[in-house]
């Protein structure tokens, strides 16, 4: 069958367009590439925290885009435009695809989070449970039975936290409530937009239903449901004596309870959750190591935790760290205490702080 010019001309177009989107995917690889070749090793990502991460940041994703579709589709059929809910529940493209190509999933304050908890569930995994008396429950447990009303409640909710996520995970997905009010906002709304970037349309009936329906996960969205503020409260309302923090915080690593252990020693050393959350996850140990001299923590116990959490993060250096013990407990709790000042700044001055930093070494 013979093809016309027109015919021709189309299939030429094709070809080209098809060409150009090969050779952009190539310079994209070529650039990914590089970058890997020349990153650091201490910045690099193992494969299970990468895989990890991604998966938590596309259930994120997937669960607030679902929510936003089926809700805007409910009121654009309520209006009768069952035309418009079947396009915006049908539709191909991708949001995650977009926003990654858009760029914006590179938010450091997002990543971070979700690096955060990642790391915090991985490292709470290969925690040692200390071994229990047949007759003693495990720490949390033994929390949610005290007679006191406020610390049972609050570990309760801390325990049913944990399940909530760690089901979650077990199961493949991602709980409701995972991020802060600030990063839920955020992502919301870019996901909201590349909803409707992707119907194609300015379709001002379906804006405004996608638009209604941000809001209302919005409204419904609740912080404090998270783990890390229920670890926090819980923490509060323990409120333990300075003799009691060492023996509390090698409790909670042996209960595999890693958010309390951060609680804890953040309300011993007067800093916020996510301050106290980076110097325990810095595989170096040194911020955390003058956090625990604060709290004036004796030298046993101070190479008890070191050694919990070498065996479960091997980023650290267990023999780095007995070779430096020595001149760690020599340091006094005032001079402790002046080193970590920066971290006891408010958490927008930090990060105020820090991107100035960033401005000035480029």
């Amino acid at each position: 069958m013979a093809v016309g010019p027109e015919q021709e001309r189309d299939v030429l177009g094709t070809r080209i367009e098809a060409s150009h989107r090969l050779a952009a995917r190539a310079d994209a690889r070529l650039t990914g590439a590089i970058a890997d070749i020349f990153l650091p090793d201490d910045a690099r990502l193992d494969e299970r925290t990468r895989l990890a991460l991604r998966r938590v940041l596309d259930g994120v994703i997937a669960a607030i885009e679902a929510e936003i579709r089926r809700h805007a589709a409910r009121i654009l059929s309520g209006r009768g435009a069952a035309d418009h809910a079947d396009q915006l529940l049908n539709a191909q493209a991708t949001v995650a695809g977009r926003l990654t190509q858009a760029g914006v999933l590179r938010d450091r304050l997002l990543i971070d989070e979700l690096l955060s908890q990642v790391r915090c569930d991985l490292i709470a995994e290969r925690l040692s449970p200390t071994e229990a008396t047949p007759d003693q429950a495990s720490l949390l447990v033994r929390l949610t039975d005290v007679d006191d009303g406020v610390v049972a409640a609050a570990a309760r909710a801390l325990l049913s936290a944990e399940t909530r996520r760690r089901a979650a995970a077990e199961q493949g997905g991602v709980p409701g409530g995972i991020l802060p009010a600030e990063r839920h906002h955020q992502l919301v709304w870019w996901v909201a937009a590349a909803i409707r970037d992707g119907l194609g349309t300015g379709d001002g009936l379906a804006d405004r239903a996608i638009i209604e329906a941000a809001q209302r996960n919005l409204a419904a969205h609740d912080e404090g449901q998270r783990p890390e503020a229920a670890a926090v409260r819980l923490a509060a309302a323990i409120d333990a004596r300075p003799h009691e923090i060492g023996d509390l915080l090698v409790e909670t690593l042996g209960d595999r309870r890693l958010l309390l252990f951060i609680a804890v020693l953040a309300r011993a050393v007067d800093l916020d959750f996510e301050a106290a959350r980076t110097i325990v996850l810095e595989p170096e140990g040194d911020r955390l190591w003058l956090a625990l001299r604060v709290a004036e923590i004796d030298r046993q116990t101070i190479a008890r935790i070191a050694l919990m959490l070498s065996d479960a993060d091997p980023r650290r250096d267990i023999e780095a760290f007995a070779d430096d013990l020595d001149a760690i407990v020599a340091v006094p709790a005032e001079g402790a205490r002046a080193a970590l000042a920066p971290l006891s700044l408010h958490h927008d001055m930090r990060l105020a702080l820090a991107a100035l930093a960033r401005g000035e070494a480029r």
